[in-house]
């Protein structure tokens, strides 16, 4: 029964999403900012530490001696030099940033996985997803919440071969995290915007006219005056979002209003923290310099004490 009432849930929330709301809906991915403080190392280095840590990890950075975040952040160090060379270079700490800012989708992968690898053997394949995900449920043809699961299971079959890059329906960790994040991959992007044309697209004639755009965001609701920012979207679909136009979008169009190409904090970041660190001036950070720069990169009491002094003084 947990297994049925969980469907069941999950049932509610595709229907709510996929219904007509009366708040905005934002189908635009974008990456997440790096921190919510303000980016000025001349007065704190709070901005690098949620950069480099990520939120959580940099609470607890501060809560240690100088001498505790040296050593961690040399073990991290070591994490972050990809080819063990002895150096890290402004792009493996560019992959280490997106790592830790993303550390949440890898969390919720690890707790899936437990619940789909039933036989344990590192791997899971279609019928166990299948299985465990829909269950003895498939084979009841008339479903007490009315809900079609079978079209959801075709849905997630047609993604789950495409993150299955070598085709044997058998899923590594990688690939079942494309599958459950397919926007953080490349190569799963397409998936992305065709789930959502088939969610917008209400007349099936595979674009999203204006009214389907502007109905995946809002329902009137008896209500005869548009809001401001419907207006604004109406404004935004013929100027911006159909570049065409021909009145409608396509693949292409769809790709670039959902999946922008957005301005990469991470790299910035990355780069400033070499700018910053790199003594030598070759381009790359040994650990020792690394190190050296650990109030930059983690902070610990010892800055924060420093920083409380700070506002103590202007106070």
């Amino acid at each position: 029964m947990e297994c049925r009432q969980i469907l069941l849930c999950l049932a509610l929330y595709v229907v709510c999403t996929l219904s007509k709301p009366t708040e905005k809906k934002d189908r635009v991915h974008h990456d997440p900012q790096l921190s919510d403080k303000v980016h000025d190392d001349g007065e704190n280095f709070d901005y690098d530490h949620d950069a480099f840590l990520g939120t959580e990890d940099a609470k607890t950075f501060d809560q240690l001696t100088p001498e505790e975040s040296k050593e961690r952040l040399g073990k991290i160090v070591n994490k972050i030099d990809e080819d063990k060379d002895g150096f890290v270079t402004a792009e493996e700490l560019k992959n280490w940033i997106k790592f830790s800012q993303k550390r949440w989708i890898y969390e919720d992968v690890d707790r899936q996985w437990k619940g789909h690898d039933l036989n344990e053997d590192g791997l899971i394949s279609w019928e166990e997803y299948k299985n465990a995900t829909y269950g003895y449920i498939l084979d009841d043809p008339d479903p007490e919440d009315g809900f079609n699961y079978k079209q959801m299971m075709t849905r997630d079959e047609r993604r789950f071969k495409l993150a299955d890059k070598d085709g044997n329906l058998i899923a590594t960790k990688e690939e079942f995290t494309a599958f459950l994040h397919p926007e953080e991959y490349d190569y799963m992007k397409d998936i992305v915007v065709l789930e959502t044309m088939e969610d917008i697209d209400k007349n099936g004639d595979g674009f999203i006219d204006l009214e389907e755009y502007i109905g995946d965001m809002y329902s009137h609701e008896g209500d005869p005056q548009e809001p401001e920012w419907v207006k604004t979207e109406r404004e935004q679909f013929v100027e911006f979002r159909d570049k065409n136009k021909d009145g409608k979008m396509d693949k292409e169009e769809t790709k670039d209003w959902i999946m922008p190409s957005d301005y990469d904090h991470a790299e910035a970041e990355a780069k400033h923290l070499v700018y910053e660190s790199d003594q030598d001036k070759d381009g790359k950070l040994t650990k020792e310099e690394v190190v050296n720069k650990y109030d930059l990169f983690v902070g610990s009491q010892a800055t924060d004490f420093g920083e409380a002094l700070v506002r103590h003084d202007e106070f």
